[in-house]
């Protein structure tokens, strides 16, 4: 199965409301990116065990770890949580960035160094989660 046709399984398996904000993200990222690499991530380690949930994947970086490893993954990611939805900002060296950036602009989100959740796009200022994206699509 190629990776749109997982994306769109992916998506058509939420409720209908993580659904329609799922789709309008991926529109989102999509319509401004639209030549970036997609991915799909089902959430399983090498051993199949799941770790994380299924996530779709925007664009291509390098993360760096603790242990002076590297590895390619992408820059933009969603999926959705047990509450709503998450919107990963990956590769970012300053975990303050966006806390710091993005925190008081976005309206009812929590944000970490590298993630961005909310219940529903009817809780944060769309446009500011656009700039956020925006912001890693293109450093």
């Amino acid at each position: 199965m190629g990776v749109e046709q997982q994306i769109q399984e992916l998506l058509a398996s939420q409720s209908e409301r993580k659904r329609r904000d799922m789709e309008a993200i991926h529109r989102l990222i999509l319509e401004a990116f639209p030549s970036c690499q997609l991915r799909y991530l089902d959430g399983r380690d090498d051993t199949g065990k799941a770790v994380t949930n299924p996530n779709i994947g925007y664009g291509s970086c390098q993360i760096n770890y603790k242990d002076g490893s590297s590895r390619e993954f992408y820059r933009v990611g969603i999926s959705a949580n047990t509450s709503g939805i998450s919107v990963y900002i990956m590769g970012l060296e300053d975990k303050t960035y966006l806390p710091r950036t993005y925190g008081d602009k976005l309206g009812k989100a929590s944000i970490t160094g590298y993630c961005i959740k909310f219940k529903s796009l009817k809780d944060i200022d769309v446009n500011v989660l656009e700039m956020a994206i925006r912001d890693r699509m293109t450093s």
